[in-house]
């Protein structure tokens, strides 16, 4: 004969696994399905540029991945919006402003990143940006991207700073100029599909 105690605790042992195996059915059933992903594929592959400058300088170089695109965004305080200048192409191979040096970068392809500010104070020449030329640009992790493969820096001269972009293909980018930064996307496909 069962004791009291020992039906009570039955009791309420079913009744928590009863109640367990229902949770995750009624969770499954209340989960929104996501919605896909269109993403934007008018930006085109050739050349876009801007002729202004400045002369504040480069601060960082930083990069986000996003559905559509990966991004890398050069930080430029201080620089008002319509007074950056930039030149973005891709090239078959990348070149040092100045010496003509090869730095290599890997990638399917090549974007060659110019920005009309430099990378040191024009006062006294020190650096604002610790990179070095040929070296990966400082901070930058590209693991896991779906675009980019390598960032290089290639160094500051004239009142330029150069970046090499290695992206996996040659694909659709846009450049924004936006107060005090310079955004750069390179979609992950040429289709309207994220």
């Amino acid at each position: 004969m069962l004791k009291p105690r020992t039906v009570c605790a039955t009791v309420v042992l079913a009744g928590a696994v009863l109640a367990t195996a229902a949770v995750p059915a009624a969770a499954v059933a209340a989960a929104p399905a996501r919605a896909a992903v269109v993403c934007p594929t008018g930006w085109g592959s050739l050349a876009k540029s801007d002729s202004d400058s400045t002369v504040a300088p480069v601060r960082d170089i930083r990069t986000g991945r996003h559905d559509c695109f990966d991004r890398m965004v050069v930080d430029v305080p201080g620089a008002a919006s319509g007074d950056l200048g930039y030149s973005v192409r891709y090239v078959d191979r990348l070149y040092q402003d100045g010496s003509g040096r090869h730095i290599p970068v890997a990638g399917g392809a090549v974007l060659e990143i110019r920005v009309a500010a430099p990378s040191y104070t024009a006062e006294t020449g020190e650096a604002t940006y610790p990179a070095r030329a040929g070296h990966p640009l400082p901070g930058v992790n590209l693991t896991g991207y779906r675009t980019f493969r390598d960032a290089r820096f290639a160094g500051s001269f004239e009142g330029e700073t150069q970046v090499g972009l290695g992206t996996r293909a040659r694909l659709p980018f846009r450049v924004l100029e936006l107060p005090g930064r310079l955004v750069i996307d390179v979609a992950h496909s040429w289709t309207a599909g994220g």
